[in-house]
């Protein structure tokens, strides 16, 4: 089993090059579907991938009427949200097993949104082929890196089956119908299956069924609701450049009643060896907020909110 990119030449390859130049952007104004092929007439939401993604199942999981709009990446899903083109964007932000997308936290930073909600979803992966195919007839598998990574068993079970990274998991799959390829596969969500009219070949084949995404319903931060009943928050900031500044700015936290569930460092761009720390915290109140800002201020060369919100719940 390979890794590998595909010959330059070859149909795949060439598919993709082409799709790369064809980004669909939130200034597309054509109807939008559910996964289950309903037109939908709501909050026009901005996620990163193509319809059937799991993005687009945890945006339809947030908002059950919500217009997707796909985006080829995800600094254009920020885009269409800032300049007004969509209402809200919904990303991923943490897998259980993979960790957070660093480049989301960025992206919260850099934009004035406010998180507004999180949900979690229960990540399966699924063989996908074209109808009337079998397993036998798979030998090419193509998926997001992550997804090919998290189902590594299976595909070393099947060793007559060539994996390659593809951009994107629904995109693997829309790829796989419009070339007709009988003897390609797609690791993907059971929606995009649907959504494309391929056929599930083998369900649920990922290593651990402990795999879950907790994605966030982001809003531009004039616009965004501040639920009265929220009990998490999450904020970026960077400490004084003085001895103990992240210790007197994290016993604050304790010092309220705040609990840490989540804290890590990035790098900040253009400054090397200085970072920026992401955290979440359960707060007793949302009254709390403006209290541990307010604590953190004195410690912090920046202290920014990101969101507050309802905790999701610990199973979805």
């Amino acid at each position: 089993m390979s890794s590998e990119a595909l010959p330059d030449d070859s149909p795949i390859e060439l598919w993709y090059r082409a799709r790369k130049h064809v980004a669909v952007t939130a200034a597309d104004t054509r109807h939008q579907s559910n996964p289950t092929g309903a037109v939908n007439t709501g909050m026009r939401i901005a996620i990163q991938g193509e319809p059937g993604s799991f993005s687009h199942e945890a945006a339809m999981k947030l908002c059950e009427d919500a217009v997707i709009v796909p985006c080829a990446l995800s600094a254009q899903v920020f885009a269409a949200l800032q300049d007004g083109n969509v209402t809200a964007a919904v990303i991923p932000i943490e897998n259980s097993l993979a960790g957070s997308v660093s480049e989301h936290f960025d992206l919260l930073l850099q934009h004035d949104v406010l998180v507004e909600r999180e949900t979690l979803l229960r990540i399966r992966h699924n063989l996908i082929g074209l109808s009337g195919t079998q397993i036998s007839d798979i030998d090419r598998v193509f998926s997001h890196p992550v997804a090919l990574a998290q189902c590594k068993h299976f595909l070393a079970r099947h060793t007559h089956m060539e994996s390659y990274a593809f951009y994107d998991t629904a995109g693997s799959v829309k790829q796989m119908v419009e070339l007709r390829d009988r003897h390609a596969g797609a690791i993907a969500s059971a929606s995009a299956a649907e959504y494309y009219g391929a056929q599930i070949l083998q369900a649920n084949i990922e290593d651990n069924p402990e795999n879950f995404t907790r994605f966030f319903l982001v809003r531009r931060a004039d616009e965004a609701n501040i639920d009265e009943a929220a009990n998490k928050i999450s904020l970026a900031f960077s400490v004084e450049n003085r001895p103990g500044s992240l210790v007197a700015a994290l016993t604050e936290f304790a010092a309220l009643g705040a609990n840490l569930t989540k804290i890590e460092s990035r790098p900040v761009h253009g400054k090397p060896w200085e970072y920026i720390f992401y955290a979440d915290c359960q707060i007793p109140s949302v009254e709390y907020t403006a209290r541990i800002l307010a604590a953190l201020a004195p410690h912090c060369a920046m202290v920014k909110l990101l969101g507050c919100y309802q905790e999701a719940a610990g199973r979805p």
